[in-house]
């Protein structure tokens, strides 16, 4: 038996069909069905049902396979502990981060860390929060940056700083001239575009506008940060962006509000292990030179 071998039954299961199953693995389908039975007869059961249109996965494969998965983890694993050299020479750094962020944390985030250590690759992806922290038990990713909120077990969180949101629109919009703080209640009657509620961030709001029994007038959804900004700087609405953000777009007018919009705390989210690469703790020291940075300016 061969690593190989392991890696073919995997594919094979994950595309239920070994044509499918050959293509992604760039070898011809005989080859691959050869090496599916060369692991049957080293274990001496049937793992793959081939009876049906579609290929499955018997009892006996589907328990082999499970445990399988487990070892090219712990393999995938190794392999980065093996690159995970004192020096940072080299190695691989995987983190995800929520929408609101990658607005304006990316980019420096990026910047800083090639600067620092170019012998190490970065991934960076951008998920929900819920979908952080289940790459994060399942050793997919090795950080994220999220909110603050009860987490999955497994999962450690460690505030990084706390985020104000504020109300704005762009230069052209009648209260964008106002001078005086408005009611809560009386802005949420202009018309908003506001992300889905499929956010965080938009749930925070709801409940937020719920609690001040001040509904908001939402007359256009959108699915990311980057489509909010441009609906508020391009039409007649309000919206709510983080701070930080504003600060990047000096086209847009925050407008005060009573009572305030709600804070929340940004957090660096890590699986529960006693283990963390360098390339892990170098992503840690520089994600908090920025905060302290921009906390400081």
């Amino acid at each position: 038996m061969e690593l190989r071998h392991i890696r073919y039954l995997l594919a094979v299961a994950d595309h239920g069909s070994f044509t499918r199953a050959a293509e992604s693995l760039h070898i011809s389908q005989p080859t691959l069905s050869h090496q599916v039975r060369q692991l049957e007869k080293a274990l001496g059961v049937v793992l793959v049902d081939r009876s049906g249109r579609t290929v499955r996965l018997t009892d006996a494969g589907e328990a082999y396979a499970h445990h399988a998965r487990l070892a090219m983890r712990d393999l995938a694993a190794g392999r980065r502990a093996v690159d995970d050299v004192v020096d940072l020479s080299r190695g691989h750094l995987r983190v995800a981060i929520t929408p609101t962020f990658t607005a304006y944390l990316v980019g420096p985030l990026i910047n800083r860390f090639h600067a620092a250590h170019p012998g190490l690759t970065l991934t960076i992806r951008e998920a929900t929060q819920d979908a952080i922290e289940a790459a994060l038990l399942l050793d997919e990713i090795d950080a994220g940056i999220a909110f603050g909120a009860p987490h999955a077990p497994g999962i450690v969180a460690s505030t990084l700083y706390t985020e104000s949101l504020s109300l704005v629109t762009n230069a052209d919009h009648p209260l964008a001239s106002s001078s005086v703080t408005l009611e809560l209640r009386t802005a949420m009657r202009h018309p908003l575009v506001l992300l889905t509620d499929d956010f965080a961030t938009r749930r925070q709001l709801d409940a937020h506008f719920d609690a001040h029994d001040a509904p908001p007038r939402v007359t256009v959804e959108v699915s990311s940060v980057s489509a909010l900004i441009e609906a508020v700087r391009s039409a007649p609405l309000l919206t709510v962006l983080p701070y930080a953000i504003t600060l990047n777009h000096p086209e847009l007018v925050r407008i005060p509000v009573t009572p305030q919009l709600p804070t929340r705390d940004v957090t660096l989210l890590r699986r529960d292990s006693d283990y963390q690469s360098s390339a892990s703790r170098a992503f840690d020291a520089i994600v908090r030179e920025l905060v302290a940075e921009h906390r400081g300016a």
